[in-house]
């Protein structure tokens, strides 16, 4: 009998997940998402990947522990009763320890609870999840997979803050995020490029609700645009990416503003949405750009961000050889990578119109010193490749 594998990716008030049958590579047989929790109208949304059908049902899920029955129904009915060999989970913060992925066991937990207050935002929720499918499924192998072990290797001057050093000791550093989608692009892209692409002077935009970049040369992670949280780096949909530090300080003073409301503030209210005032997502910018300021101004500020820090990474790298652009807005709007790109052509970059339009893999223009790319993102792929090399099932 088949066996099959599940991954789990929690958000803060999101649950996504996805049912695989084990093998090398293994195979996604549908996806889910419960959405709302802890909130009014809590949904959940599952595509069967062989048929396309899709599957949407109001459910009761007032916590993360509550959705995991419901992904259990899901995946039970999707794997036809064979049986769970392992699950997967996203785990967006694993500190100063964790490099690779690593099985669940209770010294993980136990350190994982003592990092909460580095992500107090998700990493609570991913340690209910663990707990509720180890109760669910109690003989069944878990793996975490951690969103910051992508940029471990950094050059330690890419990881310091320029604070007191005690607080170095304390973990507090600039650690990266996205890593499941750059571990994931680095291999797609020596697959559809080559070796030598891989092992080239590489610049990752993963641009998608929350947008960040990564510096990699020969392999290895330079750089990149996320810190200690992922609210920094460059501006994104509802994130501010980075601030003036003086401006929490100033708005406590004028507002009495306090750090809680700051941090609701740069985290959900800011980014495209807060400078435009219409809507975090590209799309409906684009739409109003030619009538509306406000939205031109956002879409403005979000390319020329990217394009700094494209430049920048250049000069960390020592130069450029492959640009690629991946998530939502990376793999979907040739405007904005256009955009993004007009301005860096003293690097060798010249897309080609036609390409880019058509979001083929290679978009950049025949002659063009750098190689412009549009690789599809896969983190529940990733995942699972690591969740099987971790509990030995490859």
């Amino acid at each position: 009998m088949d066996a099959y594998l599940l991954t789990i990716n929690g958000g803060s008030s999101s649950l996504k997940f996805a049912v695989f049958r084990t093998g090398n590579p293994a195979i996604r047989l549908a996806s889910g998402i419960i959405e709302r929790i802890g909130l009014p109208d809590p949904a959940l949304r599952v595509v069967d990947r062989s048929t396309g059908a899709t599957d949407r049902r109001a459910v009761a899920a007032p916590d993360h522990a509550s959705c995991v029955p419901v992904v259990a129904a899901a995946v039970e009915q999707t794997a036809g009763g064979g049986p769970i060999a392992a699950i997967g989970h996203r785990i967006v913060h694993g500190g100063p320890r964790y490099h690779a992925p690593h099985a669940v066991t209770p010294e993980l937990l136990d350190e994982l609870r003592r990092l909460a207050p580095l992500d107090p935002e998700h990493l609570p929720a991913e340690i209910a999840l663990i707990e509720a499918f180890a109760a669910r499924y109690p003989d069944v192998p878990q793996a975490a997979c951690f969103d910051t072990a992508f940029h471990h290797g950094m050059p330690r001057v890419a990881t310091l803050l320029p604070i007191p050093r005690r607080y170095d000791a304390r973990g507090v550093r600039r650690y990266g995020f996205h890593g499941l989608s750059y571990a994931f692009l680095m291999k797609e892209l020596g697959r559809r490029l080559g070796p030598a692409a891989a092992q080239g002077r590489v610049v990752l935009a993963h641009l998608g609700n929350g947008a960040s970049l990564a510096a990699v040369r020969d392999g290895a992670p330079l750089d990149t645009s996320m810190g200690f949280t992922p609210t920094a780096g460059v501006v994104m949909s509802r994130r501010s990416g980075d601030l003036d530090p003086g401006l929490v300080a100033y708005f406590a003073r004028t507002e009495g503003m306090t750090p809680e409301r700051f941090h609701a503030m740069v985290n959900t209210e800011a980014g495209l949405l807060g400078v435009s005032e219409i809507s975090p997502d590209v799309r409906d910018l684009l739409e109003r750009e030619t009538t509306d300021v406000r939205a031109a101004e956002a879409l403005a500020l979000f390319c020329y961000q990217i394009r700094k820090c494209i430049g920048a990474y250049a000069a960390v790298l020592g130069g450029l050889d492959t640009l690629v652009f991946s998530a939502g807005i990376g793999e979907n709007a040739p405007v904005i990578r256009a955009r993004i790109c007009e301005g860096l052509g003293f690097l060798g970059v010249t897309l080609d119109a036609q390409r880019n339009r058509a979001n083929e893999t290679v978009v950049s223009a025949t002659g063009s010193r750098v190689v412009v790319c549009v690789i599809p993102t896969d983190e529940e792929a990733e995942i699972a490749a690591a969740a099987s090399a971790v509990v030995g099932l490859t």
